[in-house]
């Protein structure tokens, strides 16, 4: 008997101790470095050959390469390599281009999984930001991560959110990027 009231004692000591510690606010970062930017891709649907930028690479056994699955696209893989914007206008210059893939990955709403790098060339920025994560598409924003980069983004990371501008049934769609470093080097 006498083991145990020590053995309660310090159990509600320590149920004392972390209930009375009361975390303070969540620290709120800044941003080393903002950044928005424009993709636009143009999938290809068998009859847009010249001005795709995308393509699906995989289908569901019975789907075809030129139209998307029926079924919230799953199991669709495409890969794309689009152009990137400073503005939301297809046809502005170029600032460089977004390459990768998606995965369309659900099969009872619209998500995919991206992974996919900017490639930046031009004046304004040189060099690299590499993007993955989960793209649930029917929320109007969503946040993938930053995982790296190169050149003007050595070793960067931080959060993207990415927000679909515009789209035009299943052959084009725009994707503003709002991107917000934490780990500048």
């Amino acid at each position: 008997m006498g083991a145990k009231i020590p053995i309660l004692f310090v159990f509600i000591i320590m149920l004392f101790a972390l209930s009375s510690a009361h975390p303070s606010k969540r620290k709120q970062y800044t941003p080393c470095k903002n950044l928005v930017l424009y993709f636009h891709d143009i999938i290809y649907n068998g009859d847009n050959a010249v001005n795709a930028t995308s393509s699906i690479v995989a289908a569901p056994q019975g789907a075809n390469l030129t139209k998307l699955a029926t079924q919230f696209h799953f199991g669709n893989i495409a890969v794309f390599d689009d152009p990137i914007t400073l503005d939301n206008n297809l046809h502005s210059k170029t600032i460089g281009r977004a390459q990768g893939f998606y995965i369309y990955d659900t099969k009872n709403t619209y998500t995919s999984w991206l992974g996919f790098t900017f490639v930046l060339n031009s004046t304004y920025h040189q060099g690299t930001i590499t993007f993955a994560g989960a793209d649930p598409i029917m929320q109007k924003s969503r946040d993938i991560s930053v995982t790296g980069g190169t050149g003007d983004f050595f070793m960067h990371r931080g959060i993207a959110t990415i927000m679909t501008d515009a789209f035009e049934g299943e052959v084009y769609f725009r994707l503003r990027v709002d991107i917000k470093f934490f780990e500048c080097w």
